[in-house]
C-alpha cells in the first residue's frame, strides 16, 4: 500500500519540559500566551535530509513610539503589550520620570504606533541626536546619557534571595508555556517576589522584554524593593543598567556575564547571579544578599530537556 503522506511536511520536533504545575501558573499576574495567533506562524522548509518540514516561528513587527508629539524610536518587537513596552522604554531612557503623570496611551495596531502622553511638556530633540547601538540582541537602542542617573540610585541593602527561591524559580519558569518553547528565537524576563514569578514577558530582544516589565511596574505602582529580576539572556551592561534604574536589587540569569556588566553591578551594589541552572549558580556581585537555606547536594540534577539553549552556551 502506498503512503500518500510522504511529501507532507513533518513538524520539527522541539524538546519540551514537563508542564508547570497549574497552581504555579496561577501565581503569574502576566505570562506568555503561546497560543496567540498574532505572535507566531507556521513556515515550511526542509530538514537535514532534504525532507519537508514545518515549524513555528516568531513574528516580528515594527512599533514606533511617540512621547507626546515627538517620534522617539521604531523598535522591532512581537505584538503583545505595546503600551507597557512604550512606557518602559521611555522610563529606561530617562525620558519619563518616576513622578511623571501619564495622561493617556494610544495604540494603533494597524499603523503600528503607540503614543504616550504626559502632563509635563517634553522635548528630547537633543537627546535623540546621541543615539547609539547597544550590545543587546535585535539592535537595541540606548542614548549617550543613559547612565545620567545611575550613580544616584541606592538599591535596598536589606533585600534577600534564598537559594531555595532561586532553585524553585528557575524550574517553574522553564516549565511555563512560552513563545520560546513554541517557536524559539526569543528572550524572556521575569519579575519575581521570593519564590513566586509575577510578570513573565518575552520579546525578540531582551531589552524589549525588560522594558515591558518596567512599564507594567510603573503603570501598576509595583515596588521594586523586594523583587528579583530573572532573565534568560546574558548579564550585559544594558541588563545591569536597566535593572538598577528600575530599583530592583537582585538580577539572575541562566546565562553568563560580561566584564562591564559585572563592574557596573559592583559599582551599584546589585546582586548579580549567573549560570543558574539545576543546582548550580555563580554570584559575582552582592553575594551578601544570598541566604543559603538548602543543601544543593540533596537536589536532583536538572533534566537536560529543561535547559534553554542560553543556559548551555551563554546564548
Amino acid at each position: 500500500m502506498s503512503d500518500d503522506t510522504t511529501d507532507a511536511p513533518k513538524t520539527a520536533p522541539r524538546a519540551r519540559p514537563k508542564a508547570a504545575d497549574a497552581r504555579a501558573l496561577e501565581q503569574f499576574l502576566v505570562r506568555p500566551d503561546p497560543s496567540d495567533p498574532r505572535l507566531t506562524q507556521e513556515v515550511e522548509g526542509v530538514d537535514q535530509d532534504g525532507q519537508p518540514v514545518a515549524t513555528r516561528v516568531v513574528i516580528e513587527r515594527p512599533l514606533t513610539i511617540y512621547l507626546n508629539n515627538q517620534e522617539i524610536v521604531t523598535a522591532m518587537t512581537v505584538a503583545d503589550y505595546p503600551e507597557y513596552l512604550a512606557v518602559g522604554f521611555l522610563l529606561n531612557q530617562n525620558m519619563l520620570r518616576a513622578d511623571d503623570v501619564v495622561t493617556g496611551i494610544d495604540h494603533d495596531d494597524e499603523l503600528e504606533v503607540v503614543v504616550v502622553r504626559t502632563e509635563r511638556e517634553t522635548d528630547y530633540e537633543e537627546k535623540l541626536k546621541k543615539k547609539t547601538k547597544t550590545s543587546g540582541c535585535a539592535q537595541g537602542t540606548s542614548f549617550g546619557d543613559l547612565m545620567e542617573k545611575f550613580d544616584e540610585i541606592a538599591l535596598p541593602g536589606d533585600a534577600r534571595i534564598k537559594t531555595s527561591w532561586l532553585y524553585s524559580l528557575t524550574r517553574t519558569i522553564n516549565a511555563t508555556p512560552s513563545l520560546y518553547l513554541e517557536a524559539g528565537a526569543i528572550h524572556g524576563c521575569v519579575l519575581c517576589q521570593e519564590d513566586r514569578p509575577l510578570l513573565y514577558m518575552e520579546d525578540v530582544g531582551r531589552h524589549n522584554a525588560v522594558d515591558k516589565i518596567a512599564g507594567y511596574m510603573f503603570l501598576n505602582d509595583i515596588s521594586p524593593a523586594d523583587k528579583i529580576f530573572y532573565t534568560t539572556g546574558r548579564l550585559t551592561s544594558e541588563m545591569v543598567i536597566k535593572t538598577v534604574q528600575m530599583g530592583i536589587p537582585i538580577l539572575a540569569s541562566r546565562s553568563g556575564f560580561t566584564a562591564w556588566g559585572v563592574d557596573l553591578a559592583r559599582q551599584a551594589g546589585l546582586t548579580l547571579i549567573g549560570r543558574a541552572k539545576g543546582k548550580r549558580f555563580m554570584a559575582l556581585s552582592g553575594a551578601e544578599r544570598i541566604v543559603y537555606d538548602v543543601d544543593p547536594h540533596k537536589l536532583a540534577e536538572e533534566d537536560p530537556k529543561h535547559q534553554r539553549k542560553g543556559s548551555r552556551d551563554d546564548g
